[in-house]
């Protein structure tokens, strides 16, 4: 199973409001290849309690066009088309962990402050076994996969990762109801050039 972290199937309810022109940024399609660490710390019962190390690459990243694509599809039909189109779109990356082959990510973006600082945005649709499915709990309903970073200068930082999350959109505001009581944390994150020898 390709499944990242902590999987349980039991529905609460977690909103953050994200303004639309903020969280899909800018394209920077010119950037590097990068890889990310960091350590994962789950405290909800839903995805269930531990911590591991996660591994992000981004190989390119999401272009203006695909970020126009993709929150027009929100904006004007909803959530089902954005997860089509997001599907459609060409993997940005992938994410593992050291024991699982992980999964393709498909959109990646972040935005970099005058002083270096990036906030980085990465969403995907998140795997779905043949159980969930098939029994089709209420975490069917929460397909997408975000992931939120914030990196000093220094590539270094924290973020979150919302493994099982519905997008929807009011107006100009992204809405994000988390499957989950709480995000896992990443931890100690560090960025280096995806081609670094570790």
């Amino acid at each position: 199973m390709n499944e990242i972290p902590f999987m349980k199937r039991q529905p609460t309810l977690l909103f953050a409001l994200i303004v639309l022109v903020c969280s899909f940024a800018y394209g920077q399609t010119n950037q590097p290849a990068e890889r990310f660490t960091a350590n994962a710390v789950s405290l909800s019962p839903e995805y269930g309690t531990g911590q591991r190390i996660v591994e992000i690459t981004v190989d390119r990243w999401s272009a203006n066009a695909e970020r126009e694509q993709l929150v027009a599809a929100l904006q004007q039909k909803g959530s089902d088309e954005l997860l089509k189109q997001l599907q459609k779109t060409k993997p940005v990356g992938r994410i593992r962990t050291p024991d699982s082959l992980g999964y393709d990510l498909h959109y990646a973006d972040q935005q970099r402050d005058a002083d270096g600082a990036r906030t980085i945005v990465i969403a995907t649709d998140r795997p779905i076994g043949f159980s969930e499915a098939t029994n089709r709990p209420r975490s069917i309903d929460y397909p997408f996969t975000v992931i939120q970073m914030k990196l000093d200068r220094d590539g270094t930082g924290k973020g979150t990762l919302s493994y099982a999350t519905r997008i929807t959109a009011k107006n100009n505001v992204i809405e994000l109801e988390d499957f989950a009581s709480q995000p896992i944390m990443l931890n100690n994150i560090k960025s280096e050039p995806k081609n670094a020898t570790k």
